[in-house]
Formats: C-alpha cells, structure tokens, sequence
C-alpha cells in the first residue's frame, strides 16, 4: 500500500510562495509517475503539475506555468512543488498523486493513490 503526505502548505500574500512537499511510503516510488492536483471552494478538483517517473519531464496547467515548478527526489521518495507569484485564485486545498506505471497524466482518475490534502491560502 501506497501512503502520502503533503507537508507545507499555509497562508501567503499575493506574490509570496509556498513550497509545498509530498513524502511516499510503502512502495517503490521510481515506478510512479506523480502529480499535483488542487480543489478550490466550491469547484472541481483540478489538474495543477505532473513529472515523469525519471523526473526528466513535466507538465503544468497553463495559468501556473512560469509560476510552479515540480520537482521529485528518488533518494529521499519525495515529490515537491514550488509555488511563485502566488496569486489569490491559487488559494485551494492542494492533493498530491500517486500511479504506478504511467506518467504524465493530467485527469484524477489516472491517479491510484492520493494524500490527504494540505491547504494553501493567498489573501490579496
């Protein structure tokens, strides 16, 4: 069984950042592809970054691209995503996403294991 746990979140002003980090548990993480997903208030949880199980390639969703960067760590099973610029429509609870064998994808459903979520809040 696959556990992860986001760490980092909080409240920021606009134009701060955030690092935000996610540590896996319980299976071996260089055979995951990863990623970030966000829900915000009453919205639809969305698709934020994903890098491949190398760490060689990544995607974002375009209103972060130039702001966020994905980044993993396979000696420490770690995943991180550092936040720039943060602006308040960024403010959601943050998920990050564990699938064993794929990479890259950027729908929930791709995904088999997730945290529990960690909350990142950017007043204005």
């Amino acid at each position: 069984q696959v556990q992860l746990v986001e760490s980092g979140g909080g409240l920021v002003q606009a134009g701060g950042s955030l690092r935000l980090s996610c540590v896996v548990s319980g299976r071996t993480f260089r055979n995951y592809g990863m990623g970030w997903f966000r829900r915000a208030p009453g919205k639809e949880r969305e698709f934020v970054a994903a890098i491949s199980i190398s760490g060689t390639f990544t995607v974002y969703q375009e209103s972060v691209k130039g702001r966020f960067t994905i980044s993993r760590d396979s000696a420490k099973d770690t995943m991180d995503l550092q936040m720039n610029s943060l602006k308040p429509e960024d403010t959601a609870v943050y998920y990050c996403a564990a699938c064993e064998g794929f990479e890259l994808l950027r729908f929930p459903s791709g995904y088999e294991y997730w945290g529990q979520g960690i909350q990142v809040t950017v007043s204005s």
